[in-house]
């Protein structure tokens, strides 16, 4: 009345996730705001208008790091306007800009003088 036992045979220890099921929580996304679109195998962005820096205003930003400028819109539908934006990094006189739109200013830094 003895009952035959088998031996354990133990399985070897997997280290890590197993290597053929994907994990649903891990896909890889495709993250592509609305100006990029997918032609043919070849990634298009929105475009770009060129403006030239007239002039540096000054330094804004909690530290300093952004630079207020007024630049000249060379092309699009605002060309030749002047507006003032805000640029981070190193920036001078007659550099090119591209902005992705031109109809929106930078505020003013500082405030009203009396």
């Amino acid at each position: 009345m003895a009952e035959e036992q088998k031996p354990a045979t133990k399985q070897p220890a997997q280290k890590g996730p197993p290597q053929n099921v994907p994990n649903p929580k891990m896909q890889r996304r495709d993250f592509k705001g609305p100006e990029q679109q997918e032609a043919g195998g070849k990634t298009m962005f929105s475009t770009g208008f060129a403006a030239e820096v007239e002039e540096i205003v000054g330094r804004t930003g909690s530290r300093g790091e952004v630079m207020q400028v007024r630049c000249k819109i060379l092309e699009g539908r605002d060309a030749g306007k002047i507006i003032s934006r805000n640029v981070k990094g190193p920036i001078r006189e007659k550099d090119i800009l591209v902005l992705r739109e031109t109809e929106i200013e930078a505020r003013r830094i500082g405030g009203r003088r009396k």
